[in-house]
């Protein structure tokens, strides 16, 4: 069986080191060095640590709460050991292929049941 397990949390703002400020400041996780002004990820250490990142979107528009003509929206990034069983494993239980591999060799994009994105990505 693929090994499966949770990547990040990327969050669509206009302002990714802005909101990646609040965020540490309010978790106190710190910004990884590889972070860009496009995309940005906090990472905490210890119990309660995780990763947390933030993709340039200009033209966000924040969801309306708790209702509304705009819904919440985030993807989550997964990581795997290979595509074929994740794959196969994500179509199985209803979820299906946005983009493949093309241009994008590391990463794949599926939607789950309800239509929200989430990216497979290879560990490694």
């Amino acid at each position: 069986m693929s090994t499966v397990r949770l990547g990040t949390v990327a969050l669509d703002t206009p302002d990714p080191r802005g909101l990646a400020a609040f965020y540490g400041a309010l978790l106190g996780w710190e910004v990884e060095d590889s972070s860009d002004d496009e995309w940005v990820t906090l990472r905490g250490e210890g119990p309660g640590g995780g990763r947390l990142s933030f993709q340039l979107a200009a033209d966000h528009v924040p969801p309306t709460w708790p209702s509304g003509p705009v819904p919440q929206q985030a993807h989550v990034d997964l990581y795997v050991s290979g595509y074929a069983e994740a794959e196969a494993q994500v179509l199985a239980l209803g979820g299906r292929l946005l983009e493949g591999d093309a241009g994008h060799p590391t990463w794949r994009v599926y939607a789950d049941p309800s239509g929200h994105p989430f990216c497979l990505c290879l560990e490694g």
